[in-house]
């Protein structure tokens, strides 16, 4: 079968020839529909997260969408090494199979299931979002973070606060559901200053994809802010920005500040799951939607390297023979 496979650490995937897998005990071999490129995808290609796959050769790809043996369409994830979601076919574990609801194609549920869960895992299970809270999304201009807006507001936010460095998509996600918008750029006196302005306004919740300096002036503005002993909950999504931070100890002592990470080794996979069919049900009914870019899996050698991750590349993999 045909698959997108890296043959060596520091080379990009290409499409190549790769033995189509046999699933074990537990698992399904499904055949791959559409599957889109992500954050972590790109990561564990390029060898620079912890998750990568350490032999080679290597198949590309957390997750997708595609058809078990029965003709049932399904959202999966985390395929067995050395497989990945990017290929002909692949083989998961049974219970990392989410039915894609009736109404909802494969190429919108391959590119909203996995940026969505990630908020939607962040606001219910580690932040735990009460209807009618104020949440504040750093990074809000990618494609997680403009999900993460809509998302809040589905889940019953009052208010929401969005940043992001790109002026173009910030004035745009008014529409999408932002009562307040920021940009992180300029002077860094100002910046603290609005931050502070937000706190004191009400913040009860900061969704955060970028960590590095903006997060930082985050919580300094919270602690500034929030003395009174009531809670704001800063739950780590994403490390766009840079992968370390220096916070103060005593910033945390001298606040009721509370930060969690958001991701697939602090919440059960059971619980994961749960939140990735609601975002699918949700797109199916038509409350979440999001634009992506498609593109025929024949033609993956030309747009791996194009994506910048401003807007979702799907691959269709009907076309590979095209």
């Amino acid at each position: 079968m045909i698959a997108a496979v890296v043959s060596a650490l520091g080379q990009s995937p290409t499409l190549a020839e790769f033995p189509i897998p046999t699933p074990g005990p537990g698992e399904r071999l499904i055949r791959v529909s559409a599957a889109a490129i992500s954050h972590l995808t790109k990561a564990q290609a390029s060898g620079s997260h912890f998750t990568a796959d350490t032999k080679f050769p290597h198949g590309v790809g957390m997750d997708g969408v595609g058809r078990l043996d029965d003709g049932s369409l399904v959202y999966f994830a985390m395929p067995r090494a050395p497989h990945g979601s990017m290929a002909e076919h692949t083989v998961v574990d049974t219970r990392l199979c989410v039915p894609v609801p009736d109404g909802l194609d494969a190429s919108t549920a391959a590119a909203i299931a996995n940026p969505g869960m990630s908020s939607w895992v962040a606001l219910t299970e580690r932040a735990r979002l009460k209807v009618g809270e104020t949440v504040l999304i750093n990074g809000a201009t990618g494609t997680s973070g403009r999900l993460a807006v809509k998302i809040a507001r589905l889940l019953g936010a009052r208010r929401v606060v969005a940043t992001g460095r790109n002026a173009r998509a910030l004035a745009e996600l008014t529409s999408l559901g932002a009562d307040v918008t920021i940009r992180l750029d300029g002077n860094i006196d100002d910046l603290q200053r609005r931050f502070i302005e937000e706190f004191a306004e009400g913040v009860d919740v900061v969704l955060d994809y970028l960590w590095g300096q903006s997060a930082e002036n985050l919580l300094i503005a919270a602690a500034r802010v929030c003395r009174d002993a009531v809670p704001i909950r800063f739950v780590q999504i994403g490390s766009i920005s840079a992968a370390d931070i220096t916070l103060p100890g005593g910033l945390l002592r001298a606040s009721a500040i509370e930060i969690t990470g958001s991701g697939g080794g602090s919440v059960a996979l059971p619980r994961l799951i749960a939140a990735t069919e609601e975002v699918l049900r949700a797109a199916a009914s038509g409350s979440l939607t999001m634009t992506f870019k498609p593109a025929p899996f024949c033609r993956f050698d030309e747009a791996w390297p194009l994506d910048n991750g401003t807007c979702r590349t799907v691959f269709t993999m009907n076309s590979v023979g095209a």
